[in-house]
Order: structure tokens, then C-alpha cells, then sequence
């Protein structure tokens, strides 16, 4: 596992949350466990410290869980999709929780696996979906989606410049037979994107699969809706690290720790009330990245950018918040 998994920022993910964690009784909600590495070296480092771990994918509850066995009721698992962070906090922690961690795309293990149908390289079933036990697979999207719907997903999901040539193509193969392979995507994406496109900028379906792996998997918009709950799930000086690994990611990311960290008083207000005043300092300036010796050891790291905050003040929502689900 350890060969299959390295964990992206680790030792700065390490640093960043510490500080909030130093406490015997400080938890730390891991919202996308993955394999578990994060977790892991701070389980290790920080010998009081009990994590929460959320998965929406099974089969990484299985393995983070047999990984991470050894540190007994310091660890707990949870099958949950990451805007659950809240309901989970309140209902396994019962307070407030002084970290949170977020390592957003897909995982290793998910890439990994062939049969999931997530990478372009190798040809099988066209799954792409986190949780393979619900949902629409990107075969059953491919199927139902119509050409303006598809071509909009692309452009907005992949960033690709030639969604409606793709869209077209698909539509058209489909109506012949049904588009279940990662293989024949390839193919077709391949030829709708003319040769001196191809010749640059990596494997030309890259930003195909991208764009239907977050449509399958609706990945915006439970990350727009996790953010603000995650917000709320921190306790007064507890720290949130998120990692996001395109630009789609990190906007709403950024947006959601900006509006935290910025004064929402009316500009000319001689004084500023304390309802308005910033409720997170960023412990980031601007969106940090891999450096070139980790981006060489570990490719997947290439594209991540890391932000952080910390809690410095409860907001009446807070405080609404705690009282309805934990004062009790």
C-alpha cells in the first residue's frame, strides 16, 4: 500500500495542522481518507490525537481501515460522502473537532484499479464512479446525456477546446452501439481532436475523463456544499488544509476561505462590529505548491495547490451551529 500510495504534502500538511492538534483531546476529521497516508503520519506524530476518517469509496474504507488497525479507537472510519462532514462530527464526536484535512480529486487507489475505469491508459469497464455502489456510471451518462449537455460538461469539467467536436462524436457512436470501454472513449476522443492538437499537451482524452469523472461523481458541488459545513465543524483555533488538484477545485476553495477571512462590514463603517470582523486567518499566502524534488518522486503531486486556515472567532451560524448540535 505504501508503494501505491504517496501522500501529496505530507510533511507540510503534517505542519500546517499540528498546532490545533497538540491537545489530548483533539480530533482531526480526515474528509477524504483515501488510503489512508495522511492520516497515518499524523496518527503517528501526534501520539493523543483520534481521527475521523469519511470515504465515500468502499473499498477504501476496507483498506485505510486494515492499514490504520493498529492505533485501535484512536481510529474510526466512516462511509460517508465529505459534505456529510458535519452530521458526522456531530454524531461520532459529539463536538466540535479541531482539524480537518481535505485531499479532493481521485485517489490513487481508484487510479490504480483498471475495472474502476478512471484512467485513459488502460482499457476497461466505463465506471469512473467513487462510490461503484450507486449512482450512474459514466457509461449510463454517456447514454442519457444529450450533445449540448455533454459538450457543456466537457468544456466546463475538462476545460477542453474541442467539447463540441467530442460531444458530436459521441453521440453519433452511441446511436450505433453503446459506449461501455474506456478503450473506445479514447478512440473517439482521439479522432475528434485534430493531429496537431494531439501532438500537445498530454493524453488528448486526459480532460475528457476528468470532466466526466467530477459529472459523475458530482464533485463541485458536494465540494461547494462541504466547504461552509466544514467551516462550521471547526472548533475556535482548530485548522482546515485542503488540497485541490485543478483550477475548478481550488476557486471554490479559495472563495470559501476568503469569505471567512475577509470583513463583511460596509466599507465606511467607523467601526467595525464584531459580527463582521474575519471568523479564519489563512495560514497560506495564496495557493502553496509541490516542490520539483516531490513533483519527481511523485508525479501526481504536479498539479496540487494547497490552501489553510484557522478559526479565530464563532459566527452567530457557529453558534446556532454548537448549540442545536452539541450543547446538548
Amino acid at each position: 500500500m505504501d508503494q501505491r500510495h504517496v501522500p501529496v504534502l505530507l510533511d507540510r500538511c503534517v505542519e500546517l495542522l499540528s498546532p490545533a492538534l497538540v491537545a489530548p483531546d483533539a480530533v482531526l476529521v480526515d474528509m477524504t481518507l483515501g488510503m489512508g497516508g495522511h492520516s497515518e503520519a499524523l496518527l503517528e506524530r501526534l501520539p493523543h490525537l483520534r481521527v475521523v476518517g469519511l470515504d465515500r469509496d468502499p473499498q477504501a474504507i476496507e483498506l485505510a481501515s486494515h492499514r490504520l488497525a493498529r492505533f485501535g479507537a484512536r481510529f474510526t472510519a466512516v462511509h460517508a460522502v465529505y459534505d456529510e462532514v458535519l452530521d458526522v462530527a456531530a454524531d461520532v464526536v459529539g463536538a466540535p473537532v479541531q482539524g480537518l484535512l481535505a485531499d479532493l480529486g481521485v485517489s490513487s487507489l481508484q487510479l490504480d484499479e483498471p475495472e474502476r475505469g478512471f484512467a485513459y491508459a488502460q482499457d476497461a469497464p466505463l465506471d469512473m464512479r467513487m462510490d461503484a455502489t450507486t449512482g450512474p456510471s459514466a457509461a449510463e451518462l454517456l447514454a442519457t446525456v444529450d450533445e449540448r449537455e455533454l459538450a457543456r460538461i466537457l468544456r466546463q469539467y475538462g476545460e477542453e477546446r474541442f467539447a463540441a467536436r467530442i460531444a458530436a462524436r459521441v453521440v453519433a457512436a452511441r446511436a450505433a452501439a453503446p459506449l461501455t470501454r474506456t478503450g473506445q472513449l479514447v478512440d473517439l476522443v482521439r479522432a475528434a481532436i485534430p493531429a496537431a492538437a494531439r501532438a500537445t499537451g498530454g493524453h488528448p482524452a486526459k480532460r475528457t475523463f476528468q470532466a466526466l469523472r467530477i459529472a459523475v461523481n458530482a464533485e463541485l458541488e458536494v465540494l461547494e456544499r462541504a466547504l461552509p459545513a466544514a467551516i462550521e465543524t471547526l472548533d475556535v483555533d482548530g485548522r482546515i488544509v485542503v488540497l485541490a488538484y485543478h483550477s475548478l477545485e481550488d476557486r471554490l476553495v479559495k472563495r470559501a476561505l476568503a469569505r471567512g477571512a475577509n470583513s463583511s462590514a460596509p466599507a465606511g463603517l467607523p467601526v467595525e462590529p464584531e459580527t463582521h470582523r474575519p471568523y479564519l486567518e489563512l495560514l497560506t499566502r495564496g495557493a502553496e505548491t509541490a516542490t520539483q524534488t516531490e513533483t519527481a518522486a511523485n508525479p501526481r503531486s504536479s498539479s496540487v495547490r494547497l490552501r489553510a486556515a484557522r478559526r479565530t472567532r464563532r459566527t452567530p451560524d457557529h453558534l446556532r451551529t454548537v448549540t442545536a448540535r452539541w450543547a446538548a
